[in-house]
């Protein structure tokens, strides 16, 4: 979405200049450990990245890779997941802009270009050389087109992604802002078009709710404490938002994961239906990991005013195991600009670089 893990060490890799030989060890490029999750996206330094945790069950998953940031942005479900720094394409052999889907995994892969060069963890998403694997991260572009990933990162992604998974890779100036400098939510859906409803609410508008655009699907809701924004949103795509109030701000910060619960909390809520609020249980997340398993009180349910009309619409929907992140980041877009993709369909014909 922009958790405190044990500390770490960070062993940023240096870009491999010279060819590789056979027999080589596979290096080992980046940070070993997750940042913690609530670390803005421009405060990584190369090789860092962070990991909230992932779970299949949440939903699909995409991810949006931005060459001006020189980020790669992990969605599941519309919320984000994870985040990391990244090495593209130099002048000469740049990464190409569009929407991709992986159409090999090979975790021991190794260049058939580059005199056998290792690339741990690829993820082809085009016949012609460009992948998503571990690699060198000196902090600006030095790939010959592929997307490097810090080691641990690239293991981690590897295990979460599926054959046919959406990548989307964004330039300032050929993509439309908000895939160029994503926030906490998605800017895209799990097919790589544009999310459904991410335009800001309009003036006088207080919520819009739209279930049809995913009828069926895991719930998954983003409570941006910064914009007073509640986001909800059904298998990857978003089907409603709404503006709340926070009674005390000084109550909430940081970044927060819970899952919901199958039982109720004790007392009467009339902001809900029913006068019922279910419990909803802390995750561990990087930097949080001592709030894992602790339940959120009264006072926290309180403090968030929804309408009533928008909670009628959502308490039916939600089941044991729906996910609700709460973080201090923006979810709003703060620029507009023009959009601009392309699709990789073009057959085997070369081997990944």
């Amino acid at each position: 979405m922009r958790m405190t893990w044990m500390r770490w060490a960070i062993g940023v890799g240096l870009a491999i200049a010279t060819a590789v030989p056979a027999c080589a060890a596979v290096p080992f490029w980046g940070a070993k450990e997750s940042s913690p999750a609530g670390t803005p996206s421009a405060a990584l330094k190369p090789g860092q990245w962070i990991w909230g945790g992932d779970d299949k069950g949440m939903g699909p998953m995409v991810v949006v890779v931005s060459l001006t940031e020189q980020r790669a942005y992990v969605y599941r479900n519309g919320v984000l997941v994870a985040l990391t720094t990244v090495s593209t394409g130099k002048p000469g052999h740049e990464t190409p802009v569009g929407v991709f889907t992986i159409l090999q995994k090979d975790k021991d892969h190794r260049s058939s270009t580059y005199n056998n060069a290792p690339m741990p963890y690829q993820q082809r998403l085009t016949w012609d050389g460009v992948a998503l694997h571990a690699g060198g991260l000196p902090g600006y572009p030095e790939s010959h087109g592929c997307i490097h990933l810090p080691s641990t990162f690239a293991e981690k992604l590897f295990g979460a992604t599926n054959m046919g998974m959406t990548v989307v890779v964004a330039r300032e100036g050929a993509s439309h802002s908000s895939m160029v400098h994503p926030t906490m939510l998605a800017p895209v859906d799990a097919k790589g078009g544009t999310a459904f409803q991410t335009a800001p609410l309009a003036p006088g508008e207080h919520f819009r709710w739209n279930p049809e655009a995913a009828p069926a699907g895991p719930v998954s809701m983003i409570l941006s404490l910064s914009d007073k924004r509640l986001v909800v949103l059904r298998n990857g795509t978003e089907i409603g938002r709404v503006r709340i109030e926070l009674r005390n701000p000084q109550l909430a910060s940081g970044t927060h994961a819970y899952v919901m619960r199958d039982d109720f909390m004790e007392g009467h809520f009339p902001q809900f239906p029913g006068g019922k609020a279910p419990k909803w249980m802390a995750v561990g997340v990087p930097g949080h990991e001592g709030s894992s398993g602790q339940m959120l009180d009264r006072e926290a349910i309180d403090n968030v005013v929804v309408p009533r009309e928008f909670a009628e619409k959502v308490m039916p929907l939600l089941v044991p195991g729906a996910v609700l992140v709460s973080t201090e980041s923006r979810i709003l877009p703060e620029s507009t600009g023009r959009r601009q993709t392309i699709i990789d369909s073009n057959p085997p014909d070369a081997p990944v670089r």
